[in-house]
């Protein structure tokens, strides 16, 4: 045999053996029970769809879980932001009582409720023993006789000659055309106020189930911090237990910084209207507190006593009162950024536009989820950025 038709006949062998695997192959591909046997792989489009349909099917999961949890989250957040805030002090007070968890929770909670019925039994009992002096004093105001203004008011610079002109359009018109024009704001004030007192059942239901929820918070405060802690570790590893401490640094900076100075400094301004002798210090008290939880201060209300007792010719006590108004008005930047340096290492500019956004967008608990939002983010961005700037760093050393 020539060696030409020994390569033909080889060619010949290989196109028959490379022809078999492709028809066995067929035959496969139209035979369905081995089709089902040995299925197919995945395609791409099948894996996207898999995907949309898993995170949309998650997704409705949490937002149903939300759904059902909505009434009690407000409740939730005070009593984590409380426990949060508080937990140390409830550790060195079961430290002090035998290690006994119990007798620490049952003080802790006593604590609470005391700090939430002694402010309105103050304002309560200031309101109904002075409610025939308030009912006389608006009726009287449409008869009073308006006052000369003071010399040294009318030479103050700038702002004097606008006082004057003023005071002056209402002597002239008297109290009745200022009635007239304060009128819709007392309305709509007066409105505001009845739906508050129309809501304060709610709020107190609320307050019961924050008691009851940080009560169980104290008693199993590690494990849930620990299931807290392994949730945003699965979530973003090393970088979500730092989101974690930083969250209870920016809780205890808020807690610290923003309701002690508040509290501190309601108290000195309440202790020094009542030396003086203003009347109702306990519900002037207890506003100074709220303008000094939303950044305003005690400063307003401190100032129009020192103005009434001006006006009223009480000189000397109106000194006096001038004087510790200046001094309570400025104790807060002094206070606050020490307080905030001890709950937790945070800018003061970051806390300060947390707590006015917050409240502002979330109401009374956003004074803690505002600048939780922002610590967080800030931490995180930073933290991206000197990742970035070190790696480009390792990069061009590297180069070099």
């Amino acid at each position: 045999m020539s060696p030409d038709e020994r390569t033909s006949r080889g060619l010949a062998a290989d196109s028959a053996g490379g022809a078999a695997p492709h028809a066995a192959s067929a035959e496969r591909a139209d035979d369905p029970a081995r089709t089902a046997q040995n299925p197919l792989p995945v395609t791409v489009r099948q894996d996207i769809a898999r995907t949309i349909f898993a995170v949309i099917f998650i997704f409705g999961l949490i937002a149903g879980c939300f759904w059902i949890l909505r009434p009690f989250l407000p409740a939730l957040i005070w009593a984590t932001m409380i426990v949060v805030s508080t937990w140390s002090l409830m550790l060195n007070l079961q430290a002090r009582l035998w290690n006994r968890r119990w007798i620490a929770v049952t003080l802790m909670m006593s604590a609470l409720v005391l700090a939430f019925v002694i402010p309105f039994w103050l304002a309560i009992s200031t309101i109904v023993e002075h409610a025939e002096q308030i009912t006389t004093w608006v009726h009287s105001f449409s008869r009073a006789q308006w006052p000369t203004l003071p010399a040294w008011l009318q030479g103050l610079p700038y702002v004097g000659p606008k006082i004057a002109a003023f005071w002056n359009d209402i002597a002239t018109t008297g109290p009745s055309a200022l009635t007239q024009q304060v009128e819709p704001y007392a309305r709509g004030i007066a409105r505001w106020f009845a739906a508050q007192v129309g809501g304060f059942g709610i709020v107190s239901l609320q307050f019961i189930l924050a008691l009851i929820l940080a009560a169980v918070m104290y008693t199993y405060g590690e494990s849930a911090a620990a299931g807290v802690r392994r949730f945003f570790w699965r979530l973003a590893g090393t970088r979500g237990e730092e989101v974690v401490d930083l969250s209870g640094q920016a809780i205890r900076g808020v807690a610290f910084g923003i309701v002690v100075t508040a509290l501190v400094q309601s108290v000195m301004g309440g202790v020094g209207l009542a030396v003086v002798g203003i009347p109702f210090a306990g519900l002037l008290t207890a506003l100074m507190f709220v303008l000094a939880i939303a950044q305003i201060g005690a400063a307003p209300v401190l100032f129009c006593a020192v103005a009434w007792m001006y006006w009223d010719g009480d000189t000397g006590w109106a000194t006096a009162l001038l004087v510790w108004t200046l001094f309570v008005s400025s104790m807060d930047n002094v206070l606050r950024p020490i307080l905030i340096r001890r709950g937790g290492r945070l800018p003061l500019l970051l806390v300060f536009a947390g707590v006015i956004g917050g409240l502002v967008a979330f109401g009374l608990v956003g004074i803690f989820v505002g600048p939780l939002i922002l610590a967080v983010s800030y931490r995180l961005i930073a933290a991206w950025v000197r990742e970035g700037s070190d790696l480009g760093r390792g990069s061009r050393l590297n180069q070099e």
